[in-house]
């Protein structure tokens, strides 16, 4: 790229820039505004001074007093309207009850997924007694370096 000398810079033997226009000491005109100004009327308003006129009344409300409010009261009740009554239900045996809880997590990224398969594949492989009860997956943010959103997945056995 060349150098110019921008100050002695000329184009065909003329400046390069053009003389300052003589208008533009103008103020800008609004884009809203008119160029005939709108006529104003002058004569004072009158607001009914020295008018018989009959001031308006404003209407009159009835007061109603607020009718009682009586509490709700329910439609007789017939004999088939009845709920059920409660069945008791038996004791939970001691080997359907939730013993422990396991829990797995990882970040949300498909190699810690493959990671965590594996990772819950294993345990369970490892122990070959545990029943699973219950199972959570959630979504949340786990700290530590850096907080980060991670999968977590309770096994409840």
């Amino acid at each position: 790229m060349d150098n110019f000398d921008l100050i002695n810079f000329k184009e065909n033997g003329e400046d390069a820039f053009p003389p300052p226009d003589p208008e533009a000491d103008k103020p800008i005109p609004f884009d809203d505004s008119d160029s005939v100004p709108k006529p104003v009327s002058r004569q004072p308003l009158s607001m009914g001074a020295g008018v018989s006129a009959k001031k308006p009344t404003p209407p009159e409300r009835a007061v109603v007093p607020p009718a009682p409010v009586k509490p709700a009261q329910r439609p007789a009740a017939k004999t088939g309207d009845r709920p059920a009554p409660r069945v008791a239900t038996s004791a939970v045996a001691p080997e359907e009850r939730i013993s422990g809880l396991k829990t797995f997590f990882t970040k949300l990224h498909p190699g810690a997924l493959i990671f965590l398969d594996e990772q819950v594949t294993e345990w369970l492989k490892a122990h070959p007694d545990v029943q699973i009860k219950r199972t959570n997956v959630s979504v949340g943010e786990v700290m530590a370096k850096k907080t980060e959103p991670n999968i977590i997945i309770n096994v409840w056995y």
